[in-house]
């Protein structure tokens, strides 16, 4: 058994922040996998909003924190505790701010990177759980960081946004089953193009067409009475 942890702020006036695409990305995995109940309601238990199904043989709860970001390892705590898990158990889905937009990385341990959400669980439960860091960019102007990451996605961002968010969903049984590489591999697999894509086509063999006559055979009829006369001609000489 595993818990999935999105994290993010709760509230409408939070849901398209950048800071929030571990709420997405959990959302999703409840979607696509039929989890109950259902996406965006969820079961209130442990300060959190919770789901319940299973990848393959695995039994998951997904656990999103209703605390506030730097409050998540509370929730995250008393629902370990509460299932008997230990850290190694625990998956934990959130933004990035040092990983280019639309990269996905994962991990076992590290630090918080001054991350508030990971901050926070890591006190509470130890540094030794598994993280998936969406990467949703850096603006570049350490001025500009607080507004980024508490920012809506740009429209221009949505369509890469919702290919990570599916990868991740389609993906999460490698990660219920702990293979970590095998869950990276297969999310770079879906958002990585073909390498092919941009190749031309290869040229067609031309074919004769409808309306052109045949070219006469070598051995028909007509070559064969000509090898004929030219034997015939060399005999009588």
């Amino acid at each position: 058994m595993k818990l999935f942890v999105g994290l993010g702020n709760p509230g409408s006036k939070y849901e398209n922040h950048r800071h929030n695409i571990g709420f997405m990305a959990v959302d999703e995995i409840v979607r696509r996998h039929n989890f109950s109940p259902d996406a965006g309601s969820g079961k209130q238990r442990w300060q959190s909003l919770t789901h319940e199904g299973r990848l393959g043989s695995d039994k998951i709860v997904v656990v999103k924190p209703q605390t506030y970001m730097n409050e998540s390892g509370r929730a995250v705590g008393e629902a370990m505790r509460f299932f008997k898990l230990e850290p190694k158990d625990v998956v934990v889905f959130y933004d990035e701010l040092d990983l280019a937009f639309g990269k996905i990385k994962a991990k076992k341990g590290g630090g918080s990177a001054g991350h508030n959400g990971i901050k926070s669980i890591a006190a509470h439960i130890g540094p030794e759980f598994e993280r998936v860091r969406l990467g949703i960019g850096h603006p570049g102007d350490k001025a500009r960081v607080h507004g980024h990451v508490l920012g809506d996605f740009a429209k221009s961002e949505t369509t890469m946004r919702d290919a990570m968010i599916d990868a991740v969903a389609r993906e999460a049984p490698w990660l219920a089953d702990g293979d970590r590489p095998r869950f990276l591999a297969e999310v770079a697999r879906r958002l990585t193009p073909e390498r092919g894509a941009k190749a031309k086509p290869r040229a067609e063999t031309a074919k004769p067409r409808a309306d052109r006559p045949a070219q006469p055979d070598n051995d028909g009829p007509m070559a064969s009475a000509l090898k004929a006369l030219a034997n015939k001609l060399k005999g009588d000489n």
